[in-house]
């Protein structure tokens, strides 16, 4: 990317044009957290989006037991300037994403360009305490299927209609973009295999126009997160009073603006098959979060958690 495409996709970002206006997508595990902040930013930059997800208003919510509907969000990435269009999904069952994919082809002549893997699901299922020889297998392999299988199924029926049109850009949604050890033994091997699964699939489109990519947030504060630290998005910053390292979190919409910046810039091939990160691609886009700020989580561990945890 050169710096004139850099300094255009920031004015875009400023006057609020709209440089995903006709373009589709379709953010798979758009319900909240990540998918959401993407969701709501690809339609702020004017793209119809897709949401997809178990959480539905007509079928109740999923094994999560959350209240985000991918209704909520389609209609939030409406409100923001897109399209949004709800749809309930089972990324996991092979029927219901064909049924996902054949439905946007019809109703859009074919035509996708912004695939966002972002399926997760995982939080009830992830074990911070004990090594793999102590943990539940069904539940770590269930982990897995959910938060890896489901990237594959998607891509598998989602990628024909990239390649058909020759361009196009599919996100897989990580945590981290290092090969550092991440806490947990499935949590660490399905984020490391969607990161594994964007390489893949970047060498296989590379000769049909598509790209593909990892992205990574920062410390996102998710509302499962914001919950947790018992505030809300209005005053998130009580809850560094709980943990200091709060304080440099980030919104969904940070990550949401880093993949809109990257769908809208027309040098993205170069990046195919990389793992990158929002602390990284603000400094290329010039994108800020909701309050203004930009968050860099990678320059705020280097200077107060390298030393006792080690390297990001």
């Amino acid at each position: 990317m050169t710096t004139d495409t850099a300094s255009s996709l920031s004015r875009d970002t400023a006057t609020g044009t709209r440089p995903l206006a006709g373009r589709v997508a379709l953010v798979a595990g758009g319900t909240r957290g990540g998918g959401r902040g993407i969701a709501v930013e690809l339609g702020a930059a004017g793209a119809t989006v897709y949401v997809t997800g178990r959480s539905s208003r007509t079928s109740g919510p999923s094994d999560l037991a959350r209240r985000e509907t991918v209704e909520e969000t389609a209609e939030q990435v409406t409100a923001a300037g897109g399209l949004g269009i709800a749809v309930r999904a089972d990324h996991s069952d092979p029927e219901d994403v064909r049924a996902l994919v054949a439905r946007i082809a019809a109703e859009q002549d074919g035509r996708l360009d912004v695939l966002v893997n972002c399926v997760w699901g995982g939080d009830p299922l992830t074990d911070w305490e004990h090594p793999l020889w102590e943990q539940d297998l069904d539940r770590g392999l269930r982990l897995l299927r959910q938060a890896v299988e489901t990237h594959v199924i998607t891509s598998r029926y989602a990628l024909p209609l990239l390649v058909a049109r020759g361009r196009g850009l599919v996100v897989e949604v990580t945590d981290g973009n290092t090969a550092r050890y991440r806490g947990s033994f499935f949590y660490d091997l399905a984020k490391s295999a969607v990161i594994r699964l964007a390489v893949a699939q970047a060498a296989e489109l590379r000769p049909h126009g598509v790209t593909a990519v990892a992205v990574t947030p920062g410390f996102l504060r998710s509302e499962a997160m914001l919950d947790g630290f018992g505030v809300t998005e209005a005053n998130w910053r009580d809850g560094a009073a709980k943990d200091p390292n709060f304080a440099y979190s980030e919104s969904p919409a940070y990550l949401g603006r880093a993949v809109a910046a990257l769908a809208a810039d027309p040098d993205v091939p170069a990046r195919t098959g990389q793992a990158l990160a929002t602390w990284e691609l603000y400094k290329d886009y010039g994108f800020t979060d909701t309050d203004g700020t930009q968050p860099d989580w990678a320059a705020h561990w280097a200077r107060n958690l390298a030393a006792e945890h080690g390297p990001l």
